[in-house]
């Protein structure tokens, strides 16, 4: 398995051709000494961008190379200054976005069903003349493909095969396309180009066909070459085609699109895989191409050290400026950093992540760019993480045995197959988790779970309705209606234990019957159960998942941490500290020890359109309980090998971590 570097750079140069004199300013002992001072080791450099412009001095087209680059082959430059320095240069080309060549060759243009270009790979959206940007979005399904290869092959022979240490493909995304040669490839394998559904399908089918021949053009070139298609995020649709790839790369700017929890819950996903990854953040204050911008070094700082907390290895992303010279101040910044993760890397190589819980998803297919965890596996992450759990996000290919508790958030459809896997997993003793409708079939008639020990009604006849905390859930709350913000699902109990019921309203709230500004309030009646319980499975009615993702509510979590008590009362790590907290714990099994990460960072909402740290809010004498089987011999905080003391009392191991000044890691020894 290929392992990355750890302290690496994206170095963006999507280059107008209408600028001259590129490259002009660039210099190769000064670009490589700048990177090497800020304590990179891998930096990601262009062969080609998005406007179509090439940074090489290419054999086969030549009439492609930026008009006004200087010298003709700045990447050739990059690479020798680099790899004197030891540093790695994977190459970055272009895919599915080129405004050059989709204004010269428009056949080889996605077209939307109305035959319009796709614009931005958004799915519906009309190309615009008059908008600046390249985002015309190209069909690897046409003749394209064939100048993809011939250019990467160029790339190659003019750089040099030794030179080359990896291929990054940007912008490689399921497009919902009806260009010719799509509706005539869907029409010959049996698809209904009408059907937005069979084109979607296709386009999976085609889109991972693509990326085997790619990846297959490539290795055949050089075999030991790192390969990584990017499309914004990673899920279970970019794993059907693991084969294609050598690593993950997580792109995830929290100060773009993405925001702080897409990377985090991404991470549990992709680590489970086996390969390495590493996740991208940007130097930049907002997201990519935001010039002579600079992040705030505290949220740079966070980004950084969150990222080994999560087993991933660092990228921070910056774009070179058409003249070449690369920016010191930037790189000040950036080094600050790397600096502090590369004295912290020792206690993070080869790490694995140690949990007790997996979140289960199932990602529809993301169209375009970007995508997202979906909502009701970001509310239960959140949730979680707030609380201290450690946990993976899972799929049906898992290995559930890895786990004490399995939770199912709100909408996951069971069919036979997972149903009975599931079922097995608890009749070998795990734990289960279900809310809202997840573990119904498909048609959304009746749970696929005997083990849960309820019968499917139907939807609840009232909404919002109310839980009553019991003295088995939601002890610590009043003893009153708490409002569930979104409809749940009627239950009949078979053999499950009833935890909570619901409370109903008077009425739904509807133009004839409505009662002051928004919901109806409790009529102080019993409804239907609330909380169910059979053996080591618990139901949750309402889909609690999705309305901590959307609203936050408190008391949500309060259920929630005591169903999971219930059935999970002794977890691998517990402590006292704010919800604000980060906590994970990894195990070093070549160096015989654990690692707990302790985080505290505060992203703020001080603006309209993003989220900014500033500050480090320490935190001080923080208690810790692990559990683990080994004999723990020392505890100590790393990298400065400060010694803590601990008591033990059987697996159970306790000590304080004295100060917390945004990040914190406590080595145990065994």
């Amino acid at each position: 398995m290929l392992e990355l570097r750890g302290r690496q750079i994206h170095m963006d140069f999507h280059t107008s051709e209408k600028i001259k004199s590129i490259g002009e300013k660039f210099d190769a002992e000064q670009f490589g000494d700048t990177l090497h001072k800020a304590h990179v080791n891998s930096v990601t450099c262009f062969s080609r961008c998005h406007h179509g412009m090439l940074y090489y001095s290419s054999k086969k087209f030549p009439e492609l190379v930026h008009p006004g680059l200087k010298g003709k082959n700045l990447l050739a430059q990059q690479i020798e200054a680099c790899h004197k320095r030891k540093i790695k240069v994977p190459v970055y080309t272009t895919v599915q976005w080129d405004d050059h060549m989709s204004k010269k060759h428009p056949e080889w243009v996605c077209l939307n069903k109305d035959g319009s270009m796709v614009y931005f790979c958004k799915p519906d959206e009309k190309a615009n003349v008059y908008e600046p940007g390249f985002y015309r979005t190209l069909c690897v399904n046409t003749g394209y493909r064939q100048y993809l290869k011939d250019q990467i092959g160029d790339m190659f022979e003019v750089i040099g095969t030794e030179n080359v240490d990896g291929i990054f493909l940007d912008i490689v995304s399921i497009i919902d396309c009806s260009c010719e040669s799509c509706v005539r490839h869907m029409l010959e394998e049996g698809y209904c180009p009408e059907i937005k559904e069979e084109r979607i399908r296709y386009a999976k089918k085609m889109l991972d066909e693509f990326k085997e021949d790619m990846s297959g053009f490539i290795r055949n070139i050089k075999q030991e070459v790192s390969v990584f298609y990017n499309c914004g995020h990673v899920n279970s649709h970019s794993i059907d085609a693991q084969d294609a790839y050598t690593h993950w790369e997580l792109e995830s700017l929290p100060s773009g699109e993405w925001g702080y929890s897409h990377f985090i819950n991404t991470a549990r996903y992709v680590r489970t895989t086996g390969y390495d990854f590493l996740a991208h953040t940007g130097k930049f204050h907002t997201s990519w191409g935001d010039f002579h911008s600079f992040k705030n070094i505290e949220a740079l700082q966070y980004e950084c050290f969150r990222m080994l907390a999560y087993n991933s290895k660092c990228l921070i992303g910056d774009q070179l400026e058409p003249n070449g010279r690369i920016s010191e101040p930037v790189y000040d910044l950036i080094g600050s950093v790397y600096s502090e993760v590369e004295k912290k890397e020792p206690w993070c190589d080869r790490a694995k992540a140690v949990c007790d819980i997996g979140v289960f998803t199932q990602e529809p297919l993301n169209i375009g760019t970007c995508g997202a965890v979906p909502k009701e596996v970001n509310g239960a992450c959140t949730m979680l993480d707030e609380m201290g759990y450690q946990l993976d996000i899972v799929d049906k290919r898992t290995d559930f045995s890895l786990y004490k508790l399995l939770i199912l958030p709100d909408t996951i459809v069971c069919d036979s197959n997972l149903a009975a896997k599931i079922n097995d997993y608890v009749e070998r003793g795990g734990a289960l988790l279900v809310t809202g409708k997840a573990g119904l079939n498909e048609a959304n008639t009746q749970f696929q779970l005997s083990c849960l020990g309820i019968e499917y009604i139907g939807e609840a006849p009232y909404s919002p309705d109310f839980l009553m905390p019991t003295d088995e859930v939601g002890r610590n709350l009043p003893k009153t209606e708490h409002v569930m913000y979104q409809s749940g699902v009627q239950i009949k109990p078979i053999d499950a234990e009833v935890l909570t019921n619901t409370y109903i309203p008077y009425f739904n709230r509807t133009w004839e019957h409505f009662c002051s500004h928004k919901h109806t309030p409790s009529c102080h009646e019993i409804g239907y159960p609330g909380i169910t319980q059979k053996g080591k499975c618990i139901y949750f009615m309402h889909p609690v998942f999705t309305i901590y993702n959307e609203l936050h509510p408190k008391w949500c979590k309060a259920f929630v941490n005591d169903a999971i008590k219930r059935v999970l009362p002794e977890p691998i790590v517990e402590f006292h500290g704010p919800s604000t907290m980060i906590t994970t714990i990894n195990k070093q099994e070549e160096e015989s020890r654990y690692v707990v990460h302790l985080l505290h960072y505060i992203p703020v909402k001080a603006c309209t359109d993003i989220l900014t740290i500033e500050d480090i809010i320490p935190l001080y004498h923080i208690p810790y309980k692990v559990r683990v089987p080994e004999h723990i011999k020392s505890v100590k905080i790393v990298p400065k090998r400060r010694d803590l003391e601990f008591k033990k009392s059987g697996n159970v191991i306790s000590f304080e971590v004295p100060e917390i000044m945004g990040h914190c890691m406590v080595e145990l020894s065994y």
